[in-house]
């Protein structure tokens, strides 16, 4: 038996059949609503009195003229018969007097009914309306009237909202990115879809993410050679989420397995399948399942999947119905279709700890692909991927870049390299050199300088030994970190000035010992200004909130305290999205830990100021040496140290001395 292909899905038809009733009803409602509000307008200024009053009027003759019908009468008195006529005259003699006279019948006023009663079985009320002389009649209703009458108070404007509301329904969802699926184009999923190698994007294009490549490798050989697979029995996990940082290349990474596989590419954000209707989502979620199951083997990804993919948490106030409801058929899809066809879900999230658990069990997202920022080795690689098509000059070496930009993902780095190519153009190079790399990387460290300020003499001052007071406490420190560069040229960032350290080595475990170096360098600034100028000022506000920041997480979450030994008092909150911790004790344990952390900031803003009061020479000298280039290397800063010319030093970076 043949089926014809051009007839659309029954499910289709039916939510088809279902939009176009429900437009009907709600236009029927709309028109009733509406005749009954013009009715109540048309009848508020006229009064209902009882038949035994209407009666008592004729007999006092105060009635002119009533309209007879099945379901009422409807009353003129005199007293409305001679306001109208006298209000009449006067518009008359108006018009005459300023020509007016055509538009005369135009804007004669009439006598309206004022009274209304309901009829009763009364055979005697038209002798008695003869009697005193009352006009009155009875409409006329003919037949075609009647229906010109249900045409125009009804039919005629329920057409009318239908078309305003399909047109309402229309605009809304070209406003909301709709295609046209079902009514109004509500339902139809926006996938971006790129066949075969439209991506653009191969494995070569990805740099810094050995193990997530690994992983994802296995994908596209069971693309190629399904057979490999099912012979052995093996079944293919039917997805694999994304997890890590912003910027690290989750949907590049997604792009290059479409691109390595040569399979169509759907792209969709979590975002996309949420509307305000409820059942939107749901229906987009089976639209793009449909259309990726006729163009299987291909890649389905989902980038921000949390949007939809939260808990249902029924503890938490204020449901969505339109999210879970879109949850609940993605997760239906997820089990319904047949991995063994090609089909492959990717998606991408930097909250996994929000998702639903019904959602990373096994036959669902049951692979996890973490894709974390690059070490030192995967930043070189990332640069060298990033410059393939940068005019690089010979004296820039990459892997000092790398050394420099510990913790930078791969959208830093591109970022750094494209900036760094838009300074040369404006120098007027034909290629990138080193310090155009360096300088871009302060670009995106502490921003561009701020020419127009201009610091008073005191305020250099003050800035200058702030920032030498950090370099001098890192030098003499055994494992501080390298100091590279020290400026007080403001910066767009708000800084007035920065000291740049950068790590001689990648390190991946933190000492008790290295914490505590970092909270006496970062404290260095506020303990000079207070050695040489006696005083405190604003600009250690940054620093004062890292050193805080890292005491706090020595004494909650590392176990390094005297006080609480190896007790966990906190837990990470969005780790991929850097959102701080939260305290999991008691308000008397946290008490505690606030004293505990003071204790260590004390202690350690007394060795920074010991540091530099003992190096006090060392401190004048940097500093004024400081002034009057107001920009210097780590290595001129060490060559005064050690009772050298810095003017015979160049480079960038240097180690530390040994302290004393």
């Amino acid at each position: 038996m043949s089926q014809n292909n051009n007839q659309p899905p029954r499910n289709n038809r039916n939510r088809n059949t279902f939009g176009v009733v429900s437009i009907i009803i709600w236009a029927l409602v709309i028109t009733v609503l509406m005749n009954m509000l013009f009715s109540s307008f048309r009848s508020s200024d006229v009064q209902e009195i009882p038949y035994s009053q209407f009666r008592q009027m004729v007999q006092d003759d105060e009635v002119y003229a009533v309209e007879l019908s099945s379901n009422k009468y409807l009353i003129t008195t005199v007293a409305d018969k001679e306001a109208a006529e006298k209000a009449a005259e006067e518009v008359t003699q108006s018009q005459l007097q300023n020509g007016l006279g055509p538009l005369l019948s135009m804007v004669t006023p009439t006598a309206k009914a004022r009274y209304v009663t309901a009829p009763v079985n009364d055979d005697g009320i038209v002798e008695l309306m003869a009697e005193h002389h009352v006009e009155f009649s009875t409409e006329l209703v003919e037949e075609s009237s009647m229906l010109m009458g249900l045409l125009l108070n009804y039919l005629l404007p329920m057409l009318l909202s239908i078309g305003l509301l399909m047109l309402l329904l229309r605009f809304m969802t070209n406003r909301m990115g709709g295609g046209m699926g079902g009514i109004g184009g509500v339902g139809k999923a926006n996938a971006k879809v790129y066949v075969e190698k439209k991506t653009g994007v191969t494995f070569a294009d990805v740099a810094g993410q050995d193990e997530a490549k690994e992983s994802l490798e296995e994908i596209i050989d069971f693309l190629h050679n399904p057979g490999k697979y099912t012979e052995i029995g093996a079944k293919l996990p039917k997805g694999a989420l994304l997890v890590g940082s912003p910027g690290t290349g989750k949907t590049l990474l997604a792009k290059a397995v479409a691109g390595e596989a040569n399979v169509p590419f759907f792209s969709i954000s979590g975002s996309d399948f949420v509307e305000m209707f409820v059942g939107v989502g749901a229906s987009r979620v089976r639209d793009l399942f449909k259309e990726a199951a006729k163009m299987a083997p291909c890649i389905i990804f989902i980038d921000e999947i949390d949007t939809i993919g939260k808990s249902r948490d029924a503890s938490r106030f204020g449901g969505n119905d339109e999210r879970e409801q879109t949850l609940n058929q993605l997760l239906a899809e997820l089990d319904g279709f047949d991995p063994t066809k090609g089909v492959i879900v990717l998606a991408a999230t930097n909250r996994p700890e929000v998702l639903d658990k019904a959602l990373l069990r096994p036959g669902r997202f049951d692979r996890r692909i973490t894709v974390d920022r690059p070490n030192l080795a995967g930043r070189l690689a990332t640069l060298q991927v990033h410059t393939r098509n940068i005019r690089l000059a010979e004296d820039v070496d990459l892997g000092q870049i790398a050394q420099a930009t510990a913790g930078c993902v791969g959208a830093d780095l591109a970022n750094l390299v494209n900036e760094a190519a838009l300074r040369a153009v404006r120098h007027g190079r034909r290629a990138v050199n080193q310090q155009d790399l360096l300088s871009s990387f302060e670009l995106v460290i502490a921003g561009s300088e701020k020419k127009g300020t201009v610091l008073t003499e005191r305020e250099k001052q003050l800035v200058a030994y702030h920032e030498v007071g950090h370099a001098l406490v890192a030098a003499k420190q055994k494992d501080a970190e390298p100091v590279t560069k020290i400026t007080i040229v403001p910066h767009t960032q708000g800084a007035l000035g920065y000291t740049m350290q950068t790590p001689e080595e990648e390190k991946f475990l933190m000492t008790k010992e290295d914490l505590l170096t970092e909270i006496r360098t970062l404290l260095g600034g506020r303990c000079a200004e207070e050695l040489v100028f006696n005083t405190q000022t604003s600009g250690a506000a940054n620093d004062i909130e890292r050193a805080t920041d890292l005491a706090r997480k020595l004494v909650t979450m590392f176990g390094m305290s005297d006080t609480f030994g190896a007790m966990g008092l906190a837990t990470v909150q969005s780790q991929y999205l850097e959102q701080g911790y939260g305290l999991t004790c008691a308000q008397d344990t946290a008490a505690l830990v606030d004293k505990e952390i003071r204790s260590i900031i004390e202690t350690c803003h007394s060795e920074a100021k010991d540091i530099l009061s003992r190096d006090r020479a060392d401190l004048d000298a940097v500093a004024n040496y400081l002034l009057q280039k107001e920009t210097i290397t780590g290595k001129e800063m060490m060559a005064i140290l050690n009772g050298e010319d810095p003017a015979l030093t160049d480079g960038f970076g240097a180690a530390p001395i040994t302290p004393a």
